[in-house]
């Protein structure tokens, strides 16, 4: 069943190395949820009049600066024109300094049954360099707040390859982690994006990325607390405890449709994409006064939905199945790319077992170049 996205495209603070769509100013937030509200309205049957919501994400940008009224305004728009699954997923991503006892209670009585929350580390100089508007303190005592309004459904996220000079921060922050008891991780390696303060700094020659095999060494180091911990890596950034993936992000990698609402937001449909503008003023504006949803839309090609299947399938741990590469997409690996599919296999970089391509825990580290290789041959 598809599912449905909702960009919030508010913070209170720009992060050093984000790169999303957002806004640091508030003054469009009760116009933006009247703009989503109406999106909700012309957008119903995009995933097809039958269909059945399995998942909701409330994504950002900070959704938990949303007030309890504005999130009742969009459940009630959503819950009008919309079927939704009786155990549907619906997450909401939510920084730490938001989660008070009060807007924890507002929350568990909400239809909201998952919380993202996005701590990134435990150690104060860490947040302070990422420009995290959260403390050391209240990575720990939000979960802990979470879990007391009746919360169980959480996922943390962790970033690690922050400069530092050995990996000592990163083993404290990994053992805080898992202390939190929490069925769901994601862990993300800090990426330096061009348009982004840490962007800015590196060519300025004011900020220094730790080498590539610091990196890897701490990813190393993750996969193996992960599996000492009882959890699954079930994507190359996420991990669950036996049977807790988040079900939203999974029908992403599985090529599931969704509809993304909100400026910047992404839907598909099966066969094509559609890309909502990322401009907060344009968007509210186009919604509410021309009634359009001011989206481009690009058809994808074979090509491109062979790419888009590589790209994704590799990163999970279910990997490529080779047949339906063949069969769906008219790519064939195994006839194209004999000699590099039995490198990999010789290299341990992947398995290939029942027509199903597996990266191995060294061919993670060479996801994106292993992947680049195979789009040459479905190109």
């Amino acid at each position: 069943m598809p599912g449905l996205y909702l960009h919030i495209p508010f913070c209170k603070q720009a992060c050093h190395y984000c790169d999303f769509h957002f806004s640091t100013s508030m003054a469009l937030k009760g116009k933006l949820v009247d703009a989503l509200v109406r999106e909700v309205e012309l957008r119903r049957d995009y995933l097809g009049p039958e269909a059945t919501l399995d998942t909701i994400y409330f994504g950002g940008g900070t959704p938990s600066l949303l007030i309890a009224a504005e999130l009742d305004t969009l459940f009630d728009a959503i819950h009008q024109h919309f079927e939704i699954a009786p155990q549907a997923e619906i997450t909401l991503e939510a920084n730490p300094d938001d989660l008070t006892a009060d807007k924890l209670r507002e929350l568990a009585a909400s239809p909201i049954n998952r919380l993202s929350i996005g701590l990134q580390s435990f150690h104060e100089p860490h947040l302070r360099l990422m420009n995290r508007a959260h403390s050391a303190a209240e990575s720990t005592r939000c979960v802990r707040l979470a879990q007391d309004a009746g919360f169980e459904n959480i996922s943390v996220d962790l970033i690690y390859g922050v400069p530092a000079p050995d990996h000592r921060i990163w083993e404290q922050d990994m053992a805080a982690a898992f202390a939190l008891d929490v069925p769901h991780l994601s862990c993300y390696a800090l990426t330096i994006e061009p348009d982004t303060v840490f962007g800015r700094r590196l060519r300025k020659g004011q900020f220094t990325p730790p080498p590539d095999d610091f990196v890897a060494r701490q990813f190393e180091m993750l996969l193996a607390q992960i599996t000492a911990h009882g959890y699954e890596q079930y994507e190359i950034s996420n991990f669950c405890l036996p049977g807790r993936e988040s079900r939203h992000n999974s029908n992403y990698w599985r090529g599931v449709p969704y509809l993304g609402l909100g400026p910047s937001a992404h839907s598909f449909d099966g066969t094509s994409r559609e890309f909502a503008v990322a401009n907060n003023t344009r968007y509210v504006t186009s919604l509410l006064e021309q009634n359009e949803v001011p989206t481009t839309r690009e058809v994808l090609s074979p090509t491109d939905r062979a790419n888009e299947y590589l790209m994704t399938s590799l990163r999970t741990a279910r990997g490529c199945d080779l047949v339906r590469l063949r069969q769906e997409f008219g790519v064939d690996l195994r006839a194209q790319r004999t000699e590099y599919l039995r490198d990999l296999e010789q290299n341990r970089w992947a398995t290939l077992d029942d027509e199903v391509l597996i990266l191995t825990d060294q061919g993670k580290l060479l996801a994106d170049h292993i992947t680049l290789e195979l789009f040459q041959a479905a190109g």
